[in-house]
């Protein structure tokens, strides 16, 4: 008798765990234990990986001088240490402050309208209505006193600021035929039961490098910077799939 249920409630939980994804079996695996790191990975081998393609300017050959001792691009007087080719690691210090302040209002008001109607002839029947209305009735003003108004008022704010300040190391997997590099960098850190995750990625000029082999944030193109994590804090900070299916689907 009991081995039917038993058996319709294996088969839903098997199958929220299904649509959940494999996000809901990764995190049952690790109850009890500390979230485990990812495994160093090429990222151009990654699911989903694509390489960039962006508008290149004419080539240039660069044509160092016999007698100079200098080499074109280099900084340093016996050998330039930037990154340049794939594979090459160099250090990015991500300083992103972002803040907006804004703010509307909007009042729109109409005062009250008063309108009347009636006829004093119609026809040469004006004197017939009497006989289909009450006697009381005054022809001339059928219709009075209809008024109309309407007020409008709506208000609204926005204030954010965000502050971000970090450096992580990043290795580029793609030079560009115009020389740019493709870079993309991902940092774990695991404290008790979080793990906090940084990844960013872009395009930069081997010439913003500084000499010190670290490039701005403010000067990689196509800057992707994603700073999350996951763990025990994270769950607790994460609405539950109902949630958020309902705040997906409800109307109101």
């Amino acid at each position: 008798m009991f081995r039917m249920p038993a058996v319709r409630a294996a088969s839903v939980l098997l199958s929220l765990a299904l649509l959940s994804g494999c996000n809901t079996l990764t995190r049952i695996s690790e109850i009890g234990e500390e979230p485990k790191l990812s495994a160093i990975e090429n990222p151009t081998q990654k699911s989903g990986y694509q390489p960039v393609t962006m508008p290149m300017p004419d080539s240039e050959e660069a044509r160092p001088m016999a007698n100079s001792l200098w080499r074109p691009g280099a900084r340093a007087f016996f050998k330039d240490q930037r990154a340049a080719k794939v594979g090459d690691i160099l250090t990015v210090a991500v300083a992103i402050t972002d803040s907006a302040d804004l703010s509307n209002t909007t009042s729109q008001g109409r005062g009250g309208a008063g309108e009347s109607m009636g006829f004093s002839t119609l026809l040469g029947l004006e004197n017939s209505v009497n006989k289909v209305l009450p006697n009381t009735v005054d022809p001339t003003s059928l219709v009075g006193g209809v008024t109309s108004s309407r007020d409008l008022t709506g208000t609204g704010s926005i204030a954010r600021n965000e502050t971000i300040k970090i450096s992580v190391a990043a290795v580029v997997v793609q030079v560009l035929p115009n020389g740019n590099l493709v870079i993309a960098g991902s940092q774990e850190v695991r404290v008790n039961y979080e793990l906090r995750q940084l990844q960013v990625s872009g395009v930069i000029r081997r010439e913003d490098i500084s000499s010190t082999n670290t490039i701005a944030s403010q000067d990689i193109a196509e800057l992707r910077v994603a700073y999350g994590g996951r763990g025990t804090i994270s769950d607790m900070q994460t609405p539950r799939y109902g949630s958020q299916l309902l705040d997906v689907i409800l109307p109101f």
